[in-house]
């Protein structure tokens, strides 16, 4: 099982790989400079929680980003799920649902009532993951996108 644990800067070498292979996964172009860049906003501006898995050898093999969104509806915040990846050679041995439960477990220390994540809807495996672990899937809203 991996280890997971909130990421610190000094994991930026060890992050920014997985961010670019996450944007590969969604067809974007490899970038690791572009991802190291974003990674250090992210310390710099404290603007996200991330929390990185380890495998038994130290090496990193996954990462979750979470962002906080108010929610006037609440009257509270909530965070967004925004990124979850896995290095292929560490999936389906728990890696992800560890790193799910990691994230759950920290929006609860920090008093968050909700998560919430997106997710293509050909991802048929994570969206089945995300069921068997509680997740409920909103049939109430739709998500429209404008580019500007």
């Amino acid at each position: 099982m991996p280890t997971i644990r909130v990421a610190k800067p000094e994991d930026i070498d060890d992050l920014a790989p997985l961010v670019d292979g996450y944007r590969q996964f969604y067809r974007q172009p490899s970038d690791p400079e572009g991802a190291r860049r974003f990674l250090l906003q992210r310390f710099e501006r404290q603007d996200a929680q991330l929390l990185i898995a380890l495998d038994d050898g130290g090496s990193a093999v996954g990462f979750v980003q979470l962002f906080p969104v108010p929610s006037t509806t609440s009257l509270g915040s909530r965070w967004i799920l925004n990124d979850l990846f896995v290095v292929p050679e560490a999936r389906r041995a728990g890696t992800g649902s560890a790193l799910l439960q990691a994230a759950r477990n920290l929006a609860a220390e920090h008093g968050m009532t909700q998560l919430m994540l997106r997710t293509q809807t050909d991802n048929v495996a994570a969206q089945s993951r995300y069921q068997a672990l509680g997740w409920q899937r909103d049939e109430s809203f739709h998500t429209y996108l404008l580019s500007v």
